[in-house]
């Protein structure tokens, strides 16, 4: 049976400017865009109309299932409660960032992934979400049983990327080993003494494995035909590294040298969203901002905070750093491209009727505040 929605009297965000007009989407796919208003139709009363979101990298499912140390939720009103959070911040397409490998003083997070693919897997197959989900491991290589747990998950036909981290203090995000310290001995309320033995630890596990673990990872993501992410690149070797591996996308390069060989070696550039609405990164390490106007910054994450995605876009417009289209492409068609997705991610003709309407709101403090006040997956409202 046909379906058909009509939105109208829309700002909406086009690839190239904004057009005052309507949207038809029919059976799914964004079938005509016309300027002016139409007399059919939902009038959306002037407020934008963007494209949905496309999210390559955040953990907040994670958070969800753990919602406290050591205490598990059931797993799937957890991804359903995770699912609620994304629509309703404008992502319609999800990857969900999943760690795997178990290293020492572990939260036990990663030992349970099974748990959590099998519950996403489940989840988005009986159609009970409302965004369209897919799962993105994070394959930490300093660990013994990396190759093994992804062996036994990354079968599953929602698995469409991965990322190679390697998060041994010293190097990479954690170059300076006092941010590792603050993150440690207040995220888990380490002694000095204990702080020391675990760093130690670390290194050791990081010279037994992440050079072999790093390679096994790639060649198995080449193999299956997986998008691959190198994670926290610093340095002209790093990238080097990366590249000789296949890797498609640089997540959150810790400095611009490395941001620029990333693209020189065609790899689309992945910056947190929360770094632009903070002004900067909390462990110290290159500003999104400064990679958005050195022309070095292609895809904007979540991260760890799902709305500032949307808050991300229009602070960028307010700070006069990219026009909206520019802005919205970051979150939008870039990570759609990115990920091999090529029939969503913009307002377009002919592609998924995934649309948001947001309505720009002032803060107490005079910063933007988009408001999502209504979200659209293949033209069916879900949020």
């Amino acid at each position: 049976m046909s379906h058909e929605t009509i939105l109208t009297n829309a700002r909406i965000v086009l690839p190239d400017g904004v057009l005052h007009g309507s949207v038809r989407v029919r059976d799914g796919r964004i079938d005509a865009i016309d300027a002016g208003a139409s007399d059919v139709g939902e009038d959306l009363g002037g407020d934008y109309l963007l494209p949905g979101l496309v999210e390559l990298h955040t953990d907040q499912v994670e958070s969800h299932f753990q919602p406290r140390p050591k205490r598990f939720w059931d797993p799937i009103p957890a991804v359903v409660a995770h699912d609620a959070q994304m629509a309703a911040s404008g992502v319609t397409t999800v990857f969900d960032a999943l760690r795997i490998g178990s290293g020492p003083g572990e939260n036990r997070l990663a030992g349970r992934a099974s748990t959590l693919v099998g519950a996403l897997v489940q989840a988005a197959d009986s159609g009970i979400l409302r965004s369209d989900h897919y799962v993105h491991l994070r394959c930490e290589v300093a660990t013994p049983d990396v190759v093994d747990v992804f062996d036994d998950l990354g079968v599953s036909d929602r698995v469409r990327m991965v990322s190679l981290m390697d998060h041994t203090p010293g190097q990479r995000q954690y170059a300076d080993i006092e941010a590792f310290r603050t993150y440690m001995v207040g995220k888990h309320n380490m002694s000095e003494g204990e702080f020391a033995s675990h760093v130690a630890e670390l290194h050791e596990l990081s010279a037994a494995y992440a050079d072999t673990h790093r390679g096994a990872m790639a060649e198995r993501a080449r193999a299956r035909g997986l998008r691959m992410a190198a994670h926290d690149d610093a340095t002209l070797a790093h990238v080097a590294e990366s590249s000789q591996l296949g890797v498609h996308i640089s997540e959150f390069p810790t400095t611009i040298e490395a941001a620029r060989a990333a693209r020189e070696a065609g790899q689309a550039v992945v910056m947190g969203a929360p770094n632009i609405v903070r002004g900067g990164s909390h462990s110290g390490n290159v500003a999104a901002a400064e990679l958005l106007a050195a022309g070095l910054l292609d895809i904007l994450s979540s991260d760890y905070v799902p709305a500032s995605l949307l808050q991300a876009v229009f602070r960028i417009v307010a700070d006069d750093a990219a026009s909206l289209p520019e802005a919205v492409s970051l979150v939008s068609a870039n990570p759609a491209t990115a990920a091999g997705l090529l029939d969503r991610g913009s307002v377009s003709t002919g592609l998924r009727g995934d649309l948001v309407r947001v309505a720009p709101y002032e803060g107490a403090s005079g910063a933007p505040v988009p408001i999502v006040r209504g979200v659209w997956r293949e033209g069916m409202r879900v949020a």
